[in-house]
């Protein structure tokens, strides 16, 4: 399987794991998927620059990145991500 094919299987796990468990409204979601994009080297990049890790995907939640899909899966198993959706009103 290539990277772009890996990268996008594994943010789909993620996504589809978060918004079954909070069933989060798709209207409050944007994901933008990189793989096979001419810019997707671009953009990993500028991730990195901003939040400190280029690899994918990228969690925001607020306008704040949360970090990867395992940050985002310690921080649901920790009990802290469902107050940081409904903080700002993603539930």
């Amino acid at each position: 399987m290539s990277k772009g094919k890996d990268l996008a299987k594994t943010l789909m796990e993620t996504k589809k794991r978060v918004l079954d468990k909070y069933s989060i409204p798709a209207e409050n979601i944007e994901i933008l998927q990189i793989e096979n994009r001419p810019d997707m080297d671009e953009i990993q990049d500028f991730m990195k620059s901003v939040t400190g890790g280029r690899s994918v995907p990228r969690v925001f939640i607020g306008g704040k990145c949360i970090g990867g899909g395992d940050e985002t899966q310690t921080l649901d198993k920790q009990g802290k991500l469902k107050p940081m959706l409904e903080a700002v009103g993603a539930l």
